[in-house]
């Protein structure tokens, strides 16, 4: 048996600001989703500001349920891998390639809505760009990824980046008790065209963006090569609970004020947190807060720009010593530059997001709707496999945790099938996971593909 270092588990002691930072960094990609989730939801909503709140009490609500299974989820592998790890042990190597292929899908979604709704934050503060949206939201795509190509921006600017906009808008929240309620956008009087109940049903899985972020803490500890298991398990469940805190307290307290002021569905131009800050703030305030958001926007943009290429390089054949190969895809994938960027991977994702932005005319709020859909597979997939785990084991407590859980990530996919659009995101999520499962078959099913998206947070 391993003998634990000691030394390990005194840096979560030693080094708290780098910690903090690291977590403040995985915490990029759900905290700028708030950008846009609550627009989605009134939206879908038809303007119905007395749904708003419930609905997305009930986003977030849906949001914890996943956060206490990742809770063990992530104390059974603290060494990384997530949902993938977890399918591919409970139901055989090749069931890992349904999570793989569902974050590929949200990887590229992640990389395109992140970009659009870095350009609308963008117009709101600069109208007359409004024609040029298209190539203002490509050009965002690939700055990032040209960024990327570079190496890693570094863990440090995308948690200044999550710090600066949890501070801006704690006080667009503060200010906005100040100001009397001015309304503005589309409303609509309590007729969302169906039963308040069945509204909010429907409303709200397309604003799980939300929940989209939940799984970067259980791969991302896989960097935390400096901590011991103990250190790592810890840590990934502090950032789960603090991504919970911070995004939760956000959510509803921008929803609250937004209800309160009247902020309606803006106009096509700008956004409805844009409109509550410069309802609630002073222009210099309001520019400090937009310039923020379109920042980490695009710092969510760039951590899928290191995941996705990251997982195809960890999917790639690799020659090793003995003469033996692995990996399934093709061995320029796996091809890195001197700061450790597989390059040709970049390109492949720069592709598909620039397309996909491209497609939906530039607009995050035509992304949303097909967004948070195939991660929610991953999800299932995941809690599944904990539930299988359990009845194994026979933990009744953590049993009834995982089923909860899986019902509840479950009808949040049922009503996603519902409204038609995320079947084209879940249909491509199958389709990858089909591609890479026929590739690996002819590989000669080589052995640790449930580890890859652990392997995928490693710098070679």
């Amino acid at each position: 048996m391993m003998t634990r270092s000691r030394r390990p588990t005194t840096l979560m002691h030693s080094r708290p600001v780098l910690l903090f930072a690291f977590a403040f960094a995985v915490m990029a990609d759900p905290v700028s989703s708030v950008a846009y989730a609550i627009e989605a939801a009134l939206r879908a909503l038809r303007g119905d500001l007395a749904l708003l709140l419930p609905t997305m009490a009930l986003v977030v609500g849906i949001v914890v349920l996943v956060i206490v299974n990742y809770h063990q989820l992530v104390a059974r592998y603290p060494q990384g891998g997530g949902a993938a790890a977890a399918t591919g042990e409970a139901f055989g190597e090749a069931a890992a390639f349904l999570p793989i292929g569902a974050l590929i899908v949200d990887f590229v979604l992640t990389i395109a809505i992140s970009s659009a709704a870095g350009a609308s934050a963008v117009i709101a503060f600069f109208p007359a760009l409004a024609p040029w949206r298209v190539l203002v939201a490509v050009l965002l795509v690939a700055a990032v990824a040209g960024g990327t190509w570079f190496g890693h921006l570094g863990r440090t600017v995308f948690a200044a980046m999550t710090v600066a906009f949890i501070v801006l808008t704690v006080a667009v929240l503060v200010s906005a008790f100040f100001v009397a309620p001015q309304p503005s956008g589309t409303t609509t009087a309590a007729d969302p065209g169906h039963a308040p109940v069945l509204a909010v049903a429907l409303a709200f899985p397309v604003a799980m963006a939300l929940a989209t972020g939940i799984e970067a803490p259980s791969s991302a500890i896989a960097q935390l090569g400096q901590l011991d298991d103990l250190g790592r398990r810890r840590f990934g469940r502090v950032t789960l609970w603090l991504t919970l805190g911070v995004v939760g307290t956000l959510t509803l307290g921008l929803t609250a004020q937004a209800v309160r002021l009247g902020i309606g569905v803006p106009h096509a131009d700008t956004t409805q947190i844009a409109e509550l800050a410069r309802a609630a703030t002073s222009t210099p305030v309001f520019a400090a807060f937009q310039l923020t958001t379109a920042l980490l926007l695009l710092s969510a943009a760039s951590s899928s720009f290191q995941a996705g290429p990251g997982l195809f390089k960890a999917l790639a054949r690799q020659r090793h010593p003995d003469g033996t190969t692995t990996g399934i895809l093709p061995f320029w994938l796996g091809r890195t530059n001197s700061h450790h960027t597989p390059y040709w991977g970049v390109v492949v994702f720069l592709a598909a997001a620039a397309l996909v932005t491209a497609a939906a005319g530039g607009r995050d709020q035509e992304l949303v709707l097909f967004y948070a859909a195939s991660v929610f597979v991953s999800f299932l997939a995941g809690l599944v496999a904990m539930t299988r785990f359990s009845w194994r084991e026979r933990r009744t407590g953590f049993l009834a945790i995982n089923v909860v859980g899986a019902l509840a990530v479950g009808f949040t996919l049922a009503v996603n099938l519902t409204r038609g659009d995320p079947i084209i995101s879940i249909a491509a999520a199958l389709l990858i996971a089909a591609g890479l499962y026929w590739l690996w078959v002819r590989s000669g099913r080589p052995r640790g593909i449930r580890n890859v998206a652990a392997e995928a947070e490693h710098d070679d």
